[in-house]
């Protein structure tokens, strides 16, 4: 498996460390238990992540003909991977709901991509999709693991099927797009693009798939995840971010909107779930001060960037910035968007060089 730059050795969740850890320290056992569970199978995961990066990955063949390659498989509360096939391309719906929306969602990450694009697949060479469902029983979490989309059933008590929110499905594919592309090191500020550069294109094939403009849009991720009993509405919100959730349990939404209130700590991999909120707002700025389908122009400049060879794997938001303005500039010349873009990084406090 080649990527730009090397491999670098990510395993990348949709529920970050903090929440969980947040959830595991819960009186209630019923909350506490699967958190730990969850916790302690995602380490595992994570060292399985960087075995395979020392070994070599198999590697997946595609056919870049402009067709998906769908497969999912149901692991049936067990853990091993990839489980028992349920799904294979072209074949119709079943009676399982989660195997019909997990189609649904690589399918529908495939056609934002090849659509507005012209990107074949993540890697932009047909590599097939898989994907596989009811992995253990009450993981709370979703995860790319560099080969792969695996999706948990939740506990039903904080977190409902990760299959639920298309933008969950999006989010962690785009981690295999930025796995063949920049290859961003998933630490510090670098960590935090990787994460937002997710959640970016995952809000995207929201919108698109739905059909909304960036001023009809909701800009949350993870919207229909949380149980009732929480007092939250997502996991993260580009439009105002900390605002997502605010839970006695799960406590408040840690994300910053801007430099000002960048938060600087050694865990989650030195914030990366936390401080991506600052260019999600970004994005977000940039986005609905253009108007219309966000995938069209600011979605393009982020993509442009994101593929053009010249992010490093150690970007910081300052370098990202910068070549979002040159992106704007190269592809729309001196109008809108170039003054859109530049304002939005303005607006959260990042320097452009």
């Amino acid at each position: 498996m080649t990527t730009h730059g090397g491999f670098e050795p990510v395993f990348c969740t949709i529920v970050p460390p903090h929440v969980l850890d947040k959830l595991a320290q819960a009186e209630d056992s019923a909350l506490a238990g699967p958190a730990r569970r969850t916790l302690q199978r995602d380490a595992y995961e994570r060292t399985q992540r960087r075995l395979t990066t020392v070994v070599g990955a198999s590697a997946v063949a595609g056919v870049a003909d402009g067709k998906p390659q769908r497969t999912v498989h149901d692991a049936r509360h067990g853990t091993d991977l990839p489980g028992h096939k349920v799904r294979g391309e072209g074949d119709k719906p079943g009676k399982d709901a989660t195997v019909n929306r997990a189609y649904a969602g690589l399918g529908a990450t495939f056609e934002l991509f090849l659509q507005a694009y012209r990107r074949d697949s993540i890697d932009g060479s047909g590599l097939p999709l898989n994907a596989t469902v009811h992995y253990d029983r009450d993981y709370n979490n979703a995860f790319w693991n560099g080969e792969q989309m695996v999706f948990g059933d939740g506990d039903g008590e904080i977190f409902l099927d990760f299959t639920i929110p298309i933008d969950v499905i999006g989010h962690e594919l785009a981690h295999g797009v930025t796995q063949y592309t920049a290859n961003l090191t998933y630490f510090g500020q670098p960590g935090a693009l990787n994460e937002s550069l997710s959640d970016v294109f995952g809000a995207l094939i929201k919108q698109y798939t739905l059909g909304r403009t960036a001023a009809e849009a909701d800009w949350l991720i993870g919207a229909g995840l949380l149980a009732p009993r929480v007092t939250g509405t997502a996991l993260r919100s580009m439009k105002k971010p900390g605002t997502a959730y605010d839970d006695d349990v799960l406590g408040k939404d840690p994300q910053p909107a801007t430099m000002d209130d960048f938060v600087r700590t050694g865990r989650d991999n030195g914030g990366v779930h936390i401080n991506s909120g600052i260019p999600n707002h970004a994005f977000y700025l940039a986005a609905t001060a253009l108007g219309g389908h966000a995938w069209e122009r600011a979605g393009q400049v982020w993509y442009d960037v994101l593929t053009s060879g010249r992010l490093k794997q150690q970007a910081m938001f300052a370098d990202f910035a910068t070549l979002t303005v040159k992106a704007a500039r190269e592809r729309f010349g001196d109008g809108e968007e170039l003054d859109a873009v530049s304002k939005a990084w303005e607006q959260v406090g990042v320097r452009t060089l």
